[in-house]
């Protein structure tokens, strides 16, 4: 029998800003257009989670124990930040939601079952969104 997916919804809104230090304004204009300024998304996260149902409680995982590390670990160092400048593991990236899934999933992997985190999947606006499925 295949297990069940369960997703979690969580928000939390950001700030970031793409360009290079190094190219000139116009440069980072031209590559980047007007996200080379600093501008915010009100982002929505989806967590993701398979695995064996739990023949005690009926569930794959327990939801306040995601919901807490999640919390803790990306809601908390995210919401209200220009994580680009905020967060040190954006130093030498760009703050692409690309990048973004890869930084949230190895926040919840390191406190949460790896075997059970399926998906990370971030909604950076109503048109765009980004999935990832763990390293590998």
């Amino acid at each position: 029998m295949k297990s069940p997916f369960l997703t979690k919804v969580f928000y939390f809104n950001a700030a970031h800003q793409y360009g290079h230090s190094e190219w000139s304004d116009e440069k980072n204009w031209e590559v980047f257009g007007p996200d080379s300024k600093i501008h915010g998304h009100n982002y929505t996260l989806e967590v993701m989670v398979t695995g064996s149902i739990n023949h005690e409680t009926g569930f794959i995982v327990d939801l306040s124990q995601l919901k807490d590390v999640v919390q803790k670990n990306v809601i908390n160092t995210l919401d209200h930040s220009q994580f680009d400048v905020e967060v040190d593991w954006f130093k030498d990236k760009q703050p692409s939601t690309e990048n973004l899934v890869i930084f949230i999933w190895d926040q919840i992997v390191k406190d949460f079952d790896s075997r059970k985190l399926h998906r990370i999947r971030l909604h950076e606006t109503p048109t765009i969104f980004t999935d990832y499925y763990g390293p590998g």
